[in-house]
């Protein structure tokens, strides 16, 4: 037994091979298709029949460079997630996550780690009006482009800033920007997650058309119209003002979303309060009711039921004769017609609070917020106007996390994160409703105009201003309700290439790098930059709990109460080894892993130690 080395192209030098893990569960579904090992696409053809469409001409959505955007959904980073511990809150506490960088590489960095994890999303992406900010992708080198368009500039010193309606590609450079990084987001959602994109007309029918493909069509919720305006343009420009704009709503999996019932509603309004009344004094206050006898066609069960006053209906009903008894046995019988219709059941007023009342696809400015009532908001937080456009506001984002989210641990995504308003909303919610539901935060360091009222008040950058937002909204909360005050911090990383020379996908010198005999960890990189590309690269969520202990004058991280030990300290000995084995006795873990820096040890050294662990139980020892 030896320290198995991870080497340069390992499964575990980069995020989530989605190519080989979908083949993979091609192939646990139609052993038949696979043929020393590769996948024979003819019997795969006889094995779907008549589920292949053959010919020529049918219905589909494409566009220039669709192919290549598909491909690159697929594609494996290389890059990792860098800590910045002095622009956090609460570092060692907190579940929230904060990250600078391009989307598509943090998406695909998070596949590990968050697949299936997050029960909801919100994104307002680029409306493409040929003025706002368009990542253009490279799709050879996507963390060397991030790196460029984080200067505004592409290698040539042209300008990066917009796309520009007079461009022949117009639609497919939006397209192509939006559709890998939706095919990533959708892995990332919890089986009865949804997700929620807000829109105007530019794009609003092509987001459709990419969200039925990626999502499913089956798995479409709906089309919100929002107002977003409270007052009326007068624009004279245009036949018809444009006063709204849309909320596209999918679940990933629309019928486990019913089943599971994870779908909840929006506060009562003053109307639908004023429908529960209480005609009989019941003693459990105001109630509503609905009826009971089954409409034609909704199914049910069919039996006799007898009313107060003696007749008989055999009908079919909503629910079972036991259920209709234990109703009776609570009064929560409603008998129409004075005791001689047929009956309804109640539901009481405190009871429909909880519970809330369905959202609809028309959301009022009064109601949910305005662009006016955002761009307030941000400017009463941050005392000054003017700092960014058409924040959305968060009357608006609570709704539309309430109708996804309620429990404690529920995570929301954000990937176009903007001025950071979703973080806010969870604040409020989780203050509101004494819940802790959790954020991640994605957003490109777009660096703001010099002649901006953002720049000259000291924010270059967007994210500047989104970290400051959530640092200031945390901190309102804390002064005003200290007690209902959960979890206000969050934690920064930042977007870069991989910290391990051989594990870079574009390094400046490939040869030098790789035959590094000293030490494969970059020079400006810290330890506590490796133990979180690590943890990204073994799927572990960045919010694990971490102890740190000196043995023999070497840092040993401990993550996730002794699931992993990460060591990268030089001059390891077996000394080190048995002090981690006593560690990992302690803790008990079902299953522990190692990790030491490869140069940290003598060849002796590292016998001796794989030796060590191995009498503590622990046998897989890796090396970076």
């Amino acid at each position: 037994m030896s320290i198995d080395k991870i080497q340069p192209g390992d499964n575990l030098t980069q995020s989530k091979d989605l190519v080989t893990d979908n083949i993979e569960k091609l192939k646990q579904l139609f052993p038949e298709i696979v043929t020393e090992g590769k996948i024979d696409f003819k019997v795969l053809q006889d094995v779907l029949g008549e589920d292949i469409e053959e010919e020529d001409e049918y219905y589909r959505f494409t566009w220039a460079g669709k192919a290549q955007a598909r491909r690159e959904a697929h594609k494996p980073s290389t890059g990792t997630l860098r800590p910045v511990r002095e622009e956090s809150v609460d570092w060692d506490t907190t579940e929230n996550l904060y990250i600078e960088g391009d989307n598509l590489e943090v998406l695909k960095l998070l596949q590990k780690s968050y697949a299936g994890k997050v029960k909801m999303i919100y994104i307002d992406p680029p409306y493409n009006t040929g003025k706002d900010f368009v990542y253009k992708d490279n799709y050879k080198d996507n963390l060397k482009n991030y790196q460029e368009q984080t200067g505004q500039i592409d290698s040539d010193g042209n300008k990066l800033s917009t796309n520009s309606d007079s461009d022949g590609r117009y639609h497919s450079n939006w397209l192509n920007m939006m559709y890998p990084r939706l095919r990533l987001a959708r892995n990332l959602l919890k089986d009865d997650g949804v997700i929620f994109m807000s829109i105007d007309d530019n794009e609003a029918h092509n987001l459709k058309k990419i969200a039925d493909e990626i999502f499913g069509e089956t798995n479409f919720e709906s089309d919100i119209a929002w107002r977003r305006r409270h007052n009326q343009p007068n624009d004279k420009t245009k036949m018809v003002a444009k006063v709204s704009e849309c909320i596209l709503v999918y679940a990933k999996n629309t019928k486990y979303l019913k089943e599971k019932k994870t779908y909840y509603g929006l506060p009562l309004s003053e109307n639908r309060i004023s429908d529960y009344t209480n005609s009989d004094n019941d003693p459990k206050g105001g109630w509503s009711s609905n009826p009971w006898k089954a409409a034609v066609g909704r199914g049910g069960s069919s039996y006799e039921i007898i009313t107060k006053s003696g007749k008989v209906y055999t009908e079919t009903w909503y629910g079972s004769k036991e259920t209709f008894e234990e109703h009776i046995k609570n009064n929560r019988v409603h008998w129409t017609n004075d005791g001689d219709g047929y009956p309804r059941i109640k539901i009481y007023l405190d009871e429909a609070k909880l519970s809330g009342q369905a959202g609809i696809n028309f959301f009022t400015h009064e109601k949910f917020g305005s662009n006016q009532e955002g761009s307030s908001e941000l400017q009463d937080l941050m005392k000054e106007d003017g700092l960014f456009d058409n924040p959305k506001p968060t009357k608006l984002l609570k709704s539309l996390i309430k109708l996804a989210t309620a429990k404690d641990g529920d995570i929301v995504l954000d990937f176009f994160s903007g001025s950071a308003g979703v973080g806010d909303s969870i604040y409020q919610l989780n203050e509101d409703e004494n819940t802790k539901r959790k954020f991640i935060l994605v957003q490109l360091p777009e660096r703001t105009d010099e002649k901006s009222k953002a720049y000259k008040s000291g924010y270059k950058t967007i994210t500047e201003i989104g970290k400051e937002r959530i640092r200031r909204a945390a901190k309102k909360i804390a002064e005003e309700n200290s007690e209902k005050a959960k979890d206000l911090g969050f934690k920064v990383f930042k977007l870069d290439s991989s910290n391990i020379k051989g594990w870079d996908g574009n390094p400046e010198d490939l040869e030098a790098n790789l035959w590094d005999a000293v030490t494969n960890i970059k020079e400006d990189r810290t330890e506590e930059d490796v133990l979180y590309e690590i943890l990204l690269k073994y799927g572990l969520d960045l919010t694990l709990p971490i102890e740190e202990k000196t043995i023999e004058g070497n840092t040993v991280f401990n993550v996730g109460l002794g699931a992993l030990f990460i060591c990268l300290g030089d001059n390891l000995n077996s000394k080190v080894a048995e002090g981690i084995g006593k560690w990992k006795e302690e803790l008990n873990p079902e299953v522990c892993r190692v990790i030491f820096k490869d140069t940290g040890f003598t060849d002796v050294e590292k016998t001796n130690s794989v030796q060590t662990l191995k009498r503590f139980g622990i046998t897989e020892i890796k090396s970076i």
